[in-house]
């Protein structure tokens, strides 16, 4: 359940709006944030907390649920 006031949706008007896993679109959004990361406008590197390899993600899992980690990459 979620209540907004009625006023702040009618006299800003704001509108409710979902998104689900950040709504990106790959083919649009990739292309953008390259340049930008290599730039070093998007830390991507911050929020990487480890690199695995792909016979790793049993493990990866198992410290993701755990809490150790945030992001992992997957170096294939």
């Amino acid at each position: 359940m979620l209540g907004i006031p009625a006023l702040t949706i009618s006299a800003e008007e704001r509108a409710p709006m979902g998104s689900y896993m950040g709504s990106g679109v790959p083919r649009r959004d990739v292309p953008r944030f390259i340049p930008m990361y290599r730039a070093g406008l998007l830390p991507v590197d911050l929020l990487r907390s480890s690199i695995i390899a792909l016979d790793e993600m049993n493990a990866a899992f198992d410290r993701l649920d755990r809490g150790e980690v945030a992001r992992q990459f997957i170096r294939f």
